[in-house]
């Protein structure tokens, strides 16, 4: 019988348990002492089996990270054991460094290094050299595809080839232990499928991989999973035993929204944030023309006879309609955006208003030397509309996206932003619109509340503006107990919260959102999406780029963006009916359809 991952029981196995990799026996971390310390980890009981990938699930501060480094044998835990292959995480990898690998969160390599020299380098911090040494690096350059790139600087790598180099520089020494923390953040949805067929590949050959991940649909695939939440083992266990507990609460609800409701922009997005206030919803979320509903075990049957009468239909539960329930569902306060009035109460039902595109895209084309990177994009996003733009990593989307926001300038075309030229009046335009980088972008060293008033100056918001929605959306967005924090040290999704209001503090009639939730767990990114929407529903027109495909159902429009060309553009439900030869594919399917396709018409 297959060992399975779960909380270890009472009897105390001895330290060469046969097939088991990994024993955490009432494994505790804390940080800071008295009343100020933190427990990253409280009492973890669990195993891990060797040959195999196991899940490491839960949201951002909930302890994953930790636990890895602690299984590196970078931390001492502070409580409780952490046994790896039956001997101490950190005496492991003091006596026998080679016998792990770990991938850290953030790219670790050099980026002024090309691919070769981030190799040898490592090699030689493992004590690698001659023939056999180069003899695994062939072999590593050829199982990530990366051979064709040895010269090339990481720095200039997209982000699935960084994960690759990054797992590549993990498997110098041939390690029985393969640590990831969060290889999918960051990657498209191809290069992901890419990576998970590599680490597949490795746990075929007796590897043992722990992969940590907050994107339930990465978690899914895993035979294993161990979710963390608060430090606390939520569940462990194959995955489909946690889908199962929500059998028969998950609905399609089909017709959501009304023609009418959707040619006046949004109807659909209306019945969404009824529903996510009824008592007895656990989740709601948008599936192109459809809501997506999860009800509480203990819902009146009055609520589900309500479901079915206005057309819902039962469906399969996933995983991650599961977690939402496991967790405690979705956050029911409403968004104080959708009271704020954007741009100062011009919304997009104003006579003439509605008409002007909020953001114009015409011919956009960029140049770098002899290489095209974006080529005659065109399109319009109209006031409370939100329009996607989806590629894989270096496909041109990004450059598209820096010169929508006056941060690039196109070699030839022409762009506006709530009706000003981008390239004639820049300053003013960019007054106008609001801009939440992919990357941090934040000052670290200061107060939030610091970052705050910076990026209201810069924007122009007076004092006594800022002074009455600060407190409103900093309560809204979890971040009023935080407003004294240093902004380095804020866990991840608080940072997105923090650069997310710094973007619509001034309350802009446009909001550019660059990958706005990347790396953060189910929950906050429905909160994102909750506050993002009743901005649309106030007038703001909104741009998205994203790798995550089930965000990229909440836009109106989508263009999909590859080798530097817009191939497609249409509703979420148009481009999966796009995806010819497949039966109810998924957003991320028509996605890989789309590319796959444009590859055998147009080949290099």
């Amino acid at each position: 019988m297959r060992p399975a991952v779960g909380a270890a029981t009472p009897e105390k196995p001895g330290p060469d348990e046969p097939g088991i990799a990994v024993r955490l026996e009432d494994l505790g971390m804390s940080f800071g002492k008295g009343a100020t310390a933190v427990e990253a980890l409280k009492g973890i009981d669990a195993r891990i089996p060797a040959g195999r990938i196991t899940g490491l699930v839960g949201p951002d501060a909930a302890g994953k990270t930790t636990l890895i480094r602690i299984l590196a044998g970078l931390m001492q835990p502070t409580g409780g054991r952490a046994l790896v292959f039956g001997r101490p995480a950190m005496e492991l990898a003091r006596r026998e460094p080679n016998s792990i690998g770990y991938m850290p969160q953030r790219f670790g390599l050099y980026e002024d290094l090309t691919v070769m020299a981030n190799l040898r380098l490592h090699a030689s911090l493992r004590g690698l050299t001659g023939q056999a040494r180069d003899e695994l690096f062939a072999r590593l350059l050829g199982f990530t595809s990366l051979g064709p790139f040895t010269e090339r600087l990481a720095g200039r790598l997209s982000g699935g080839m960084k994960q690759k180099l990054g797992i590549a520089c993990a498997l110098l020494g041939s390690p029985r232990l393969l640590l990831l923390d969060e290889p999918g953040v960051g990657v498209d949805p191809q290069s992901r499928r890419e990576l998970w067929s590599m680490v597949q590949e490795l746990s075929h050959g007796g590897m043992t991989v722990i992969w940590s991940t907050a994107y339930l649909d990465e978690a899914a695939r895993c035979p294993g999973v161990i979710m963390l939440d608060a430090g606390k083992v939520l569940f462990a266990g194959p995955p489909e035993d946690l889908t199962r507990r929500a059998e028969g609460r998950v609905f399609l609800l089909r017709g959501a929204a009304d023609k009418r409701g959707r040619e006046r922009g949004g109807g659909h997005r209306e019945a969404l944030a009824r529903w996510s206030m009824r008592p007895g919803v656990e989740d709601a979320l948008i599936q192109g023309s459809r809501l997506r509903l999860v009800l509480a075990a203990d819902a009146p049957a009055a609520l589900r006879e309500e479901v079915l009468a206005q057309g819902g239909e039962p469906t399969p539960p996933d995983l991650e309609d599961a977690y939402m329930s496991a967790v405690g569902g979705i956050n029911q306060k409403p968004s104080p955006y959708g009271r704020i009035a954007v741009n100062h109460g011009h919304g997009p039902r104003e006579s003439g208003d509605a008409a002007r595109p909020r953001i114009a895209a015409r011919k956009l084309t960029k140049k770098f030397g002899d290489f095209t990177a974006a080529h005659e994009i065109s399109f319009e996003v109209r006031a409370g509309e939100i329009f996607g733009l989806l590629g894989p990593n270096g496909a041109g989307k990004s450059t598209t996206f820096r010169m929508l926001c006056g941060l690039s300038r196109p070699t030839s075309g022409d762009c506006a932003v709530d009706g000003v030229d981008l390239l004639s009046a820049g300053s003013a335009a960019r007054s106008r619109l609001g801009y939440m980088a992919q990357k941090f972008s934040l000052y670290p060293d200061i107060a939030v509340k610091d970052n705050i008033s910076i990026f209201a100056d810069l924007y122009g918001l007076d004092k006594k503006r800022r002074d009455e929605l600060l407190p409103v959306l900093a309560e809204a967005l979890e971040l009023k107990d935080f407003l004294r924090s240093r902004t380095g040290a804020l866990p991840l999704g608080l940072k997105q919260r923090l650069a997310l209001l710094c973007a619509t503090l001034h309350e802009p009639p446009v909001l550019f959102l660059d990958e706005p939730t990347s790396g953060v767990d189910a929950r906050t990114r429905r909160d994102f999406w909750k506050h993002i929407l009743a901005m649309t529903s106030a007038g703001a027109a909104v741009l998205v780029t994203t790798h995550f495909m089930e965000e990229a159902e909440y836009c109106d429009r989508i263009a999909l963006i590859y080798r530097g060309a817009m191939i497609s553009v249409g509703t979420p439900d148009e481009l999966k009916a796009s995806a010819t030869g497949l039966t109810d594919p998924t957003l991320e399917e028509a996605f890989i359809a789309s590319i796959e396709r444009y590859d055998r018409e147009h080949p290099l």
